[in-house]
This record gives structure tokens, C-alpha cells and sequence, in this order.
């Protein structure tokens, strides 16, 4: 019954999750096909792959003022937004045109997060359930089934013309379940309060070094996951979509789990045992001599990532004053969210220079991280 509720009461930020889920998860399942259209290296790919970390940076710094304009109708107006970013791989044919598109689809992936989270974030503090974990693993289900799904059309010889429109039509259907029918907008006195609000630096930063963390690692599993199974490990066009997939199916798995758990362990306890799991995972895949193993070891990398995310949101929550959640949870993401930054410049360099190998272990080391940041977390006081 206690889920029935979550879930009822994050229908329309779990569509919202989910959707980022399926648009993220069909692009990462034809990342080679993509990397095969832009001509480039790996060195270059990773770096032009920070395009989507640069959209998603602006949209972060103007996630608050965006909310505050849109009101109850940001979740499917962002949803719409995405759904028209789905169009944007099929303008890919070089380095130039593979970072353009991934500047507009980082713009649209982070104005939908960003208004998800901080709407999951005030239905916490409204309902006194934890909600987190579900609408996230939400996001990892709908990663899951779409990287499957689009390494299965791949495999069948479907191009990207064929899968990508299909994509934007069902995100255009999951943009219009987002409408929240009973959600009143904000008072002049709430606004105004949001408004004067200043964002509580030293519980932003230490969520920030969490996610960070995470943000590396799980962009890195996702982005060269199916590249290391089908250049390193032999397997075919299109069997290196179980990469990914297996990502998005142990992170949703996870999520789902520590829906439950976080009441039993306590959130960052949660967090501290995930990151250990984590980092077991990535070293796991860089030795993997086969592909089963290399799978196998993502699923752990899937399972360490899960709840880190969604728990260290709620923990940064938990220590801020209402006014200043929006604020605080979206310059805690504009500074994790460089992780994705770091990630694939830094998978990119060590696979150009040493394979990677070598760079699934600098995702163990990276992961290893979070426990200082949770600790000084853990040390604000809870508002």
C-alpha cells in the first residue's frame, strides 16, 4: 500500500524521470553507430561528448528562474522540449554537428530533470514519504527497456531514421501524462520567498562531490560500456547495447530496492555501502576476459550507482529550508553535473592512451570519493 502511495503521488515526476530514461537509453544503445557517423577518434568523441554536459549546465543555472516562470506546467512543457530533442542525432554526420546536436539534447535532458527532482524534493516534504529512489529507478527501467530496444532495431539493420522519430512520438505521449491536474501554483508570498532565497553553500557542496562521483561513473559505464564490449571483448554490432542495458536494468532494480532499504539502513548508510559495491563493480569490468564478466560487472557498477543520486537529493533536501531547495538542488547538479565533464574526457584520454581497461579503474578510484562527501554531509544539521 506504502508504494501504491508513492507511486500515486509521483505519477507525474515518474513519467517525467522515465522519459529522460527512454530518450537517454536509445542514444547510448546507437552510440557507436553515432560515433561511426561523426568520423572521429576516441580522444575527440569524448570531448565532444561534453556537449551534452555544456547544455545541461545552462539549463541547471537557469533551472530555478525557469521553474518560477513555468510553474505547474514545467513538467510536460520540458517533456514536449525533450521530445523534439529526440530529432537531433539524425543531423549527426560530423565532429561539429555530433556536439551541436548534444548541446540542444543536454539543454532539454537537464530542464526536465531539474524540474523533476525539485518537484519530487517538495512532494517529500509535503507528503513525508520517501520518493527518490522510486522515481529513479523509474528513470533506470525506462534506460533498460529503450537501450534493448534500440540495440535490437540496430542489430536488425533499422537505421536511426527509423528509430529516432518513434522515439520522439512516444515522448511526445509521455510529455502529455506529466500535466498534474491538481497542482495549484505558488502564493506571491512562497514565490517571493524563493525569490530572496541564497543557496545554503555547505550542504550544495557536499552533495555535490556525491554526485559528482556518480555522475562520472554511471555517464562513463553508460557512454563506453557497449564500445569496451565490442572493441575489447569480441562481440558483434549490437552486443554492445547489453552494456547499457544491464546498467539501466540493476540501477532500476537498485532504486526499486532502496525504496525499501532506505528505511531500514538510513539513506546515507545506504549510499556508503552502494559506493563500496560500486567500485567493485568497475574494477570487475576492467579485468573482465570474457563478456558475460564484463556484464556482470557493469550490473554491479548498476547496483552500486543506484541509489546514490536519487538518496544524496533527499539528504541535501533534508538540510535546507524550503525556500532554498530549488536553489540548492540545482547548483549542488550544476557542479556534480560537471562529472560529466570529467567522465568522458577522462574515458576517452585513458582509452587513447592505455585502453579502457585502464579507465573502468579510474571509474573505481572516482567512485571511492563519495564516502568524504557523504560524511560532510552528514554533518549539517537537518533543517
Amino acid at each position: 500500500m506504502a508504494l501504491r502511495q508513492v507511486a500515486r503521488v509521483s505519477r507525474a515526476t515518474g513519467i517525467g524521470l522515465c522519459a529522460l530514461g527512454v530518450f537517454w537509453g536509445a542514444f547510448a544503445a546507437q552510440m557507436p553507430a553515432f560515433k561511426d557517423r561523426a568520423g572521429v577518434g576516441d580522444g575527440l568523441f569524448g570531448v565532444l561528448l561534453l556537449g551534452s554536459a555544456l547544455g545541461g549546465m545552462a539549463a541547471m543555472a537557469l533551472a530555478p528562474q525557469v521553474g518560477r516562470w513555468l510553474g505547474p506546467r514545467v513538467l510536460p512543457l520540458t517533456g514536449a522540449f525533450l521530445a523534439l530533442a529526440a530529432l537531433m542525432p539524425l543531423f549527426i554526420h560530423s565532429g561539429l554537428t555530433l556536439a551541436l546536436a548534444l548541446v540542444v539534447m543536454g539543454v532539454a535532458m537537464s530542464s526536465l530533470d531539474l524540474a523533476a527532482n525539485v518537484r519530487i524534493s517538495e512532494l517529500e516534504h509535503d507528503t513525508a514519504l520517501p520518493l527518490m529512489n522510486w522515481n529513479h529507478a523509474l528513470f533506470s527501467a525506462g534506460f533498460a527497456v529503450s537501450a534493448l530496444l534500440a540495440g535490437m532495431a540496430r542489430r536488425a539493420g533499422l537505421s536511426p531514421e527509423a528509430v529516432q522519430p518513434v522515439l520522439a512520438l512516444v515522448l511526445v505521449a509521455m510529455a502529455a501524462a506529466m500535466i498534474e491536474a491538481r497542482r495549484a501554483p505558488a502564493s506571491a508570498e512562497e514565490a517571493a520567498a524563493k525569490a530572496a532565497a541564497r543557496t545554503p553553500w555547505a550542504a550544495a557542496l557536499a552533495a555535490a562531490a556525491i554526485l559528482f562521483a556518480a555522475f562520472v561513473a554511471e555517464n562513463a559505464t553508460e557512454t563506453w560500456s557497449a564500445l569496451h564490449i565490442e572493441r575489447n571483448l569480441g562481440g558483434a554490432p549490437g552486443e554492445g547495447a547489453f552494456g547499457p542495458a544491464m546498467l539501466g536494468l540493476t540501477m532500476a532494480a537498485g532504486r526499486f530496492g532502496g525504496q525499501l532499504l532506505a528505511a531500514r539502513l538510513g539513506e546515507a548508510r545506504l549510499v556508503a555501502l552502494s559506493a563500496v559495491l560500486g567500485c567493485l563493480g568497475a574494477l570487475v569490468t576492467a579485468v573482465a576476459p570474457v563478456q558475460a564478466i564484463a556484464v556482470f560487472g557493469i550490473g554491479l557498477i548498476g547496483m552500486g550507482v543506484a541509489v546514490v543520486v536519487p538518496s544524496a537529493n533527499s539528504l541535501l533536501g533534508q538540510r535546507v529550508a524550503a525556500s532554498e531547495r530549488a536553489l540548492a538542488i540545482s547548483r549542488a547538479w550544476m557542479i556534480g553535473f560537471t562529472g560529466f565533464f570529467i567522465g568522458p574526457v577522462v574515458m576517452g584520454a585513458l582509452a587513447q592512451g592505455f585502453g579502457l581497461r585502464a579507465a573502468f579503474v579510474a571509474v573505481a578510484l572516482i567512485l571511492a570519493a563519495i564516502l568524504p562527501g557523504l560524511w560532510a554531509l552528514r554533518r549539517i544539521r537537518r533543517a
